[in-house]
């Protein structure tokens, strides 16, 4: 005889007691961004390997995901060419702002990566969105990702994003161990900048300020989980990508990824700071997110996260790793994670048991679950798995 098995789990930190799902989730996305719009559904965009532009997948409980139609076509874009990265989607004034990362069609010089940032809008969450302007939002002269937003208190709008690695070799004393191991000749980085934006999206106010970058001491107590990947001998670059700012209680938090994206070690560090614009101080406790495959577990790869907030307070983690299961594909999970009093950040994750559901406004409505069990996924397909023991 088949059983069902439902959990029903305390849910301290959620504030009601709810079903419980586990991750991954079954959404197949790389850097994924959940939007909770006017209407009370979830909307989550990312990176897709299948299609030139982005897919929307939308739910009501954070569980039960739907696969959307494709809400930017990149094949129409007005400036990028392809590789389109990493979307985020604001709501603001009734109208919703994608920004995105793309090559710029525009390439002078040959290069291999052209990457910038651009605004497409949409009166709806499902879109379509359509490119704001024919052009990137600027040109800083270097190729750009992951855009991230905040909107401060006094309604002032700063910009962050990743400087790429390509063609940005950077000396320190590890690209000089590295090139005494005969590991690589050189170590290219990848920095996280920021800038004040123009209220419209239509370019940048003053200059970018160099806000986050790899550690260039041996000694700096960050350099051993942000080289790992060039100490592993993987590659000859280190990151400081996928940026995520968020306020709380007066303090400017920015949530990071550090080493290879496409490799294990991938990892979520933060660093604090009193103002948009820093100086951001990396935090002792980091990295708060990583692999715990060598521990026990099975998840590697986890990066690329965004903070979602839900009106009844609970604090999300939303990021993308890999398992033994999923293989290759980047999968979506979402663990709790929280501030302390003290002001530490804190993520609690990554997991694959059974949690309780997030809870929020439409979250703990209905019967919205997750039946565990061995089942089978198609990475790529958005929706519930239901599976009987």
């Amino acid at each position: 005889m088949k059983k069902l098995l439902i959990f029903f789990l305390p849910a301290i930190l959620l504030g009601c007691d709810s079903p419980a799902y586990r991750n991954p989730l079954d959404v197949a996305f790389g850097d994924p961004f959940i939007l909770h719009a006017a209407d009370g559904k979830f909307y989550m965009y990312g990176t897709s390997g299948d299609i030139r532009g982005f897919r929307v997948c939308v739910s009501d409980d954070l569980v039960t995901w739907q696969k959307g139609d494709v809400v930017y076509d990149g094949n129409a874009s007005a400036w990028g060419t392809d590789c389109f990265w990493a979307p985020e989607v604001y709501e603001r004034n009734g109208r919703y702002y994608l920004f995105f990362s793309a090559n710029w069609r525009h390439n002078p010089n040959g290069d291999l990566e052209t990457f910038r940032i651009g605004v497409a809008v949409a009166d709806s969450p499902s879109g379509p969105f359509s490119d704001l302007y024919d052009r990137p939002v600027f040109d800083p002269g270097y190729p750009v990702i992951d855009a991230n937003v905040l909107w401060d208190d006094d309604g002032r709008v700063y910009l962050y994003y990743s400087r790429c690695c390509y063609k940005h070799p950077v000396e320190s004393e590890l690209s000089a161990w590295a090139r005494d191991k005969g590991l690589f000749d050189e170590i290219e980085e990848s920095w996280v900048y920021g800038v004040e934006m123009k209220p419209d999206f239509s370019g940048v106010i003053g200059e970018p300020v160099a806000l986050l970058t790899p550690p260039q001491s041996a000694s700096d107590p960050q350099t051993g989980w942000e080289s790992r990947s060039v100490t592993a001998g993987e590659v000859n670059r280190r990151w400081t990508e996928g940026s995520y700012a968020f306020k709380e209680n007066g303090t400017y938090y920015m949530m990071y990824s550090a080493n290879f994206y496409g490799g294990q070690h991938y990892a979520v560090g933060y660093a604090t700071a009193g103002s948009p614009l820093g100086p951001f101080v990396k935090s002792s406790d980091n990295p708060v997110l990583e692999k715990n495959a060598d521990k026990g577990g099975e998840v590697t790869g986890t990066g690329h996260n965004m903070v979602l907030k839900l009106p009844g307070g609970g604090m999300y983690c939303v990021y993308h790793g890999r398992t033994a299961p999923t293989g290759d594909a980047r999968m979506v999970f979402i663990d709790p994670m929280e501030v302390t009093e003290d002001g530490r950040l804190k993520v609690f994750g990554p997991t694959t048991s059974p949690q309780p559901v997030p809870c929020g406004q439409r979250a703990c409505e209905g019967a919205a679950f997750l039946r565990i069990g061995g089942a089978s996924r198609s990475p790529g397909d958005c929706g519930l798995i239901r599976t009987e023991l």
